[in-house]
């Protein structure tokens, strides 16, 4: 079992930055490829990036490619996502994931672990 818990949500202006972070229990954390995804009100969970078991790969939307990075440290179970040059349409609820394989993937369905997620709002 893996329990993922999300912090580093909040107000920023448009144009600033946030990073996440998502602390994990579990000593099987470092096998699994992670996620981020977020979901704002009324819409379906989408994707945002991914990043394999040993942090060698990386998959992200292209809403956020070239804004976004995700990394992990194993040694310590954590997960991050360096949030840059963020617009109002970033504004959502971002969670983390985790599934039991090593590979990346855009697929919710494929992620059997979730945070409670946390609240990232971006307005002047």
């Amino acid at each position: 079992q893996v329990q993922l818990v999300e912090s580093g949500g909040g107000l920023v202006q448009p144009g600033g930055s946030l990073r996440l972070s998502c602390a994990a229990s579990g000593s099987t954390f470092r096998w699994y490829a992670t996620g981020w995804f977020r979901q704002t009100p009324g819409k379906e969970r989408e994707f945002v990036a991914s990043i394999s078991w040993t942090g060698g790969s990386t998959a992200y939307a292209d809403s956020v490619k070239g804004r976004f990075s995700i990394s992990r440290d194993n040694a310590k179970n954590i997960l991050w996502l360096q949030m840059n040059s963020l617009k109002p349409e970033d504004t959502a609820v971002y969670y983390c994931a985790a599934r039991t394989d090593v590979r990346v993937s855009a697929e919710e369905s494929e992620y059997a672990y979730w945070g409670q997620g946390t609240q990232v709002t971006v307005s002047s």
